[in-house]
């Protein structure tokens, strides 16, 4: 039987897959509410880098939440 994945193991993959993550995406792609919690362990073993991103929500009214992606010259090897 496979081993479940955990969370951390999903936010990882998607990093791997897609290069980035924000907390918009976490919550409707995989239901996490604590992204920033695995993105401080998932940083012990990788260089994760972040960016705050500003944009309108739907009341014209600019919100902010961060962008997480695997440093430029990150290595899989």
């Amino acid at each position: 039987m496979a081993k479940k994945l955990t969370m951390i193991d999903r936010i990882w993959r998607h990093l791997l897959e897609y290069g980035s993550i924000t907390t918009w995406e976490a919550f409707t792609e995989y239901g996490c509410t604590r992204l920033s919690e695995y993105i401080r362990q998932l940083r012990k073993d990788y260089e994760i880098q972040d960016v705050w991103l500003h944009k309108r929500n739907r009341y014209e009214e600019t919100v902010r939440f961060k962008k997480y992606y695997l440093a430029p010259d990150w290595d899989e090897h």
